[in-house]
């Protein structure tokens, strides 16, 4: 009796610091400056071009102008907090016909901040803006690309959340980056990618941003509110028996992404209910590509965060003014009010993730032919207990759940396997939980 007395004193002080620490993510929204993204955009404009095959030479114009200036942005956030930011270039050289758009040699130069966790330093949450832009013609990177929401927008969002995030301490390493190389082929993308592959980075999550500042779309609808999370549905480097056991099992929208995905739904209509979360399931927009893919080719779970309604008149194209329409990604088009939410969208999530404990690896499931479902998961260290959840097979989201601690083993009575999914978070002493984890193998009977 002593005992459990013990424990409940022990459960419920840790659900009052639980509490207390998750309400620093109202702290974190409201430092979100829309005056300092409105410089950081106006800023990024002003250089002209960002193209990636633009000057790199002038201290004024082009995307070596940009990306030395937003090294030296990540530089002095790592200053005002006692050098708590490594920040360095990351690099690979694309050779001319690589594709179409690769005109000449160029190396493809990303800018990387990484804010070492204290508990898990080579697990990382990643925040990701483009930096480069483009007009018409993807070749011409001489003419004035000022792309103020594409992708300005992104990069702006990613060193402002850099500036908020660098006051705290996170269990997790957390990655703000300016990938290149975007419009020409996603090479910005693909070479952190690698990077990160040859580094052994263990990457939980990629938060790619673009286009976070437009609220007027081409159809005339206006909506500060809404916005976009792209996933896709499973990994694509999945095995062939992993394929098989998801064609009798389940699992075809349960993938790391999907969670992923999930994650910040849950996350934003929690901390920010006047937001209009909008899960796609989808890769990318029809056709279309983002930075996140290079993660997702990988197996890295990974998503795009951008805009619900998007103007194409202002994407990609020359600045000039036809029929009464003008035309061209320049900063007046951008709404600022609007890039602050989603850079707080941002923020709150990387803070959540990186606060959060490793989600369970080994998820096992069982309950063939009972009327119960048993669960297993492998340990995970400094964890005040587990969360399984569980949905109808046709929802979008985790509907129901339960809170266990003590052990990775568990098993709901009552609730037959073949009417819902099933999948384990891990919840920290702090009250963060990690993304859910989908089982991945069969307990036998």
């Amino acid at each position: 009796m002593k005992y459990l007395k013990l424990l409940v004193l022990v459960l419920i002080g840790s659900l009052s610091q639980a509490q207390q620490d998750k309400n620093i993510l109202h702290n974190i929204i409201e430092a979100v400056s829309e005056n300092r993204l409105n410089e950081d955009i106006k800023t990024l404009a002003n250089f002209g071009t960002r193209h990636t095959l633009s000057d790199t030479l002038s201290n004024s114009r082009g995307i070596g102008a940009a990306r030395r200036w937003i090294k030296s942005e990540f530089e002095a956030i790592s200053k005002k907090c006692n050098d708590c930011l490594e920040v360095f270039y990351q690099k690979n050289l694309v050779k001319s016909g690589e594709n179409n758009r690769i005109s000449k040699d160029v190396w493809i130069v990303n800018v990387v901040a990484i804010q070492r966790g204290t508990k898990h330093p080579n697990r990382f949450v990643v925040m990701s803006g483009d930096i480069d832009s483009r007009v018409s013609d993807p070749n011409n990177f001489t003419s004035d690309s000022p792309g103020a929401n594409d992708n300005a927008s992104g990069m702006a969002g990613t060193l402002e959340s850099a500036r908020v995030l660098s006051n705290y301490s996170f269990g997790s390493s957390i990655v703000y980056v300016g990938l290149s190389g975007e419009e020409q082929g996603l090479f910005g993308g693909k070479g952190l990618a690698g990077f990160a592959l040859k580094n052994n980075w263990d990457i939980a999550a990629v938060l790619n941003n673009d286009m976070i500042g437009n609220i007027k779309g081409v159809d005339g609808v206006i909506d500060n509110r809404t916005f976009r999370i792209f996933s896709e549905p499973v990994p694509a480097n999945e095995t062939e028996q992993q394929r098989k056991s998801r064609r009798y099992y389940g699992g075809e929208v349960d993938g790391n992404s999907r969670q992923l995905a999930r994650y910040i739904h849950k996350t934003v209509q929690t901390y920010m209910p006047e937001m209009n979360p909008m899960m796609v399931y989808r890769l990318d927009r029809f056709g279309r590509g983002g930075h996140h893919r290079p993660f997702n080719d990988i197996g890295f779970a990974g998503v795009r965060i951008m805009e619900a309604h998007e103007n194409y008149t202002q994407q990609h194209q020359d600045i000039r003014e036809e029929n009464g329409i003008k035309y061209g990604d320049v900063f007046e088009h951008v709404y600022m009010p609007y890039v602050k939410k989603l850079t707080a969208v941002n923020a709150i999530n990387l803070a959540s993730l990186a606060w959060a404990p490793p989600a369970p690896k080994n998820v096992g499931i069982g309950g063939v032919v009972e009327p119960s479902v048993r669960l297993e998961w492998d340990a995970i260290s400094d964890v005040v207990g587990y969360k399984i959840y569980w949905r109808d097979t046709t929802s979008p989201n985790w509907e129901h759940s339960r809170f266990v601690s003590g052990t990775t083993k568990f098993t709901l009575d009552g609730i037959v396997v073949d009417n819902y999914f099933f999948g384990v978070a891990s919840v920290g002493g702090n009250g963060f939980e990690s993304p859910v984890s989908f089982p991945n193998k069969i307990i036998r009977n």
